[in-house]
């Protein structure tokens, strides 16, 4: 009888030992997998926007170089996702000669700062990744490229497809963005913001 007892103390202590591995893993590997991550690709400051209600217009162009040489005062040229995109901040309807448009988004909700940030990123993860609880201090838009896009904000949730934009919220709403679909999400994020405040601050749904 003896050598059975040690047998059997032997397999329980096995077993709550893999127990308390696999609880020590799974949180490790769950965070790794649902990790939302974030890229800037191109930054500018200006002291003024241009006048009246903004849109931003996303165009693609052959080329790096040729939508450098088309960039304006408010818009900004980058290599994302296998393409390059020219981004502008101006009047809804225009055109960029040599671009192709993909997307308008706007109108862009007003701000006014002492000097503005315009940034654009690149951002996304798998199913279930998500940012923390934040806000900004201006306006962003989005465009997905691949995935579903979510949006939880204090008026709700909205949800954004693969080749669809998505207008953004005034300045300093508490917002958490995340991956809603069954594939990854692959998005790029437009932003026109106080250049003087933090770009990002963490907040909260009261």
């Amino acid at each position: 009888m003896k050598p059975r007892t040690l047998s059997a103390q032997s397999a329980i202590v096995l077993a709550l030992s893999l127990c308390l591995m696999t609880l020590l893993v799974a949180p490790s590997i769950a965070t790794a997998q649902e990790q939302f991550v974030i890229k800037t690709v191109a930054d500018k400051k200006l002291k003024e926007l241009p006048a009246g209600a903004l849109y931003w217009r996303v165009e693609n162009f052959p080329t790096l170089a040729q939508a450098r040489a088309a960039e304006g005062p408010a818009s900004l040229a980058a290599e994302v996702a296998g393409k390059v995109w020219l981004f502008s901040l101006g009047p809804a309807g225009g055109s960029t000669p040599g671009g192709t448009k993909v997307a308008e988004v706007g109108p862009v909700p007003p701000i006014t700062a002492p000097e503005y940030l315009l940034r654009i990123t690149h951002s996304g993860g798998p199913p279930g990744a998500r940012t923390p609880v934040h806000s900004h201090p201006g306006a962003e838009a989005f465009y997905v490229l691949t995935g579903r896009m979510g949006q939880k904000t204090p008026h709700g949730i909205t949800y954004t497809e693969a080749g669809q934009s998505m207008n953004g919220h005034a300045g300093d709403m508490s917002m958490e963005v995340f991956s809603a679909g069954t594939t990854d999400l692959d998005q790029l994020v437009m932003f026109v913001v106080d250049a003087t405040k933090p770009f990002s601050s963490p907040s909260n749904f009261e």
